[in-house]
């Protein structure tokens, strides 16, 4: 549905955006991840048509930005992080206002409003002021915007930016409500919001792509060791050490700070091996205080893959 081929972008002598390639199928929900300044925001703008490519292209179904933004922008409904709302109006008669922009038809406004309305769940609000409402409600009303012309895609910047974590499982919820029956990307820094609501996500670092995929691919595809945790008692490290280092697909052993005889270390271990069983055999004898294998959060894949280094 959405094809982005060789997108560049400059400022000035800046490079936003270098040469990045991905494809967005219809019905996925995709997050769209990287730290300050990695490209994320420019990417959307140019997918909705707010900002030109230096070079490349965009392509939304039949059309692409460079001869039909008009008809892009007309399957498109967009969020900014921060809601371009009229403050002085109530939330009734802004998005009546939308709907005339967007030249919803007199006949088809009241219907599209009631609709709207029960999807974003702000009945209740529709005759109150906006500046009177809490930011939560806010980014509703702000999402009710962007869909009250019923778009195809939804694109939403940083959609829970600001909110208190009840609103932010409201806005999750409501998100997923919607990406199942529309293509839905979304940018944010809660990565845990990312990992919970979208189906596949693209990593952005300086401009480049640096993962893409679903959480459970990136996280095999970039790393290749795996960490078993050990803490025993009454042991003796140096034996078993020397037993655990001859297991096949054990890396290497790190001895952990250790009190009252006490042994804590950490066993790395080839991914593509699953050594548990034999290392348990070596100190199952020994009183075993804790033993779990750790596993990769988007976070840590995050900060790998975004690190200056």
């Amino acid at each position: 549905m959405i094809k982005v081929e060789n997108l560049t972008k400059f400022y000035d002598k800046f490079c936003a955006l270098d040469k990045i390639d991905f494809e967005i199928n219809k019905g996925e929900i995709v997050g769209l991840l990287g730290p300050n300044g990695a490209g994320k925001t420019t990417t959307l703008r140019i997918l909705t048509c707010y900002l030109a490519p230096t070079d490349g292209n965009v392509k939304v179904k039949d059309f692409n930005i460079l001869d039909n933004p008009i008809e892009i922008k007309n399957l498109i409904g967009y969020l900014p992080e921060s809601a371009p709302l009229y403050q002085d109006r109530l939330v009734y008669d802004y998005l009546s206002y939308i709907a005339n922009i967007r030249n919803i038809s007199r006949e088809k406004k009241m219907k599209r409003l009631k609709e709207i309305a029960h999807i974003c769940q702000i009945e209740d609000i529709m005759h109150k002021d906006i500046h009177e409402l809490s930011r939560g409600l806010k980014q509703r009303v702000g999402l009710a915007h962007a869909m009250i012309a019923d778009p195809e895609i939804l694109v939403l910047d940083e959609p829970t930016s600001g909110l208190d974590p009840n609103q932010i499982v409201e806005i999750r919820e409501l998100i997923k409500k919607i990406g199942k029956k529309k293509t839905v990307i979304i940018s944010s820094h809660i990565l845990s919001e990312i990992e919970a609501t979208c189906d596949r996500i693209v990593i952005i670092n300086k401009g480049k792509i640096v993962a893409d995929g679903s959480t459970e691919e990136i996280k095999q595809s970039t790393g290749q060791e795996y960490i078993i945790h050990i803490s025993i008692k009454d042991g003796n490290y140096s034996e078993i050490s020397k037993r655990i280092q001859k297991v096949d697909g054990v890396t290497d052993i790190i001895k952990l700070a250790s009190n009252n005889n006490i042994i804590n270390f950490d066993v790395i271990c080839d991914y593509k091996k699953d050594v548990r069983s034999d290392i348990f055999t070596i100190i199952k004898n020994y009183p075993v205080l804790d033993f779990h294998q750790e596993t990769k959060t988007l976070e840590n894949i995050f900060r790998e893959l975004t690190r200056e280094d």
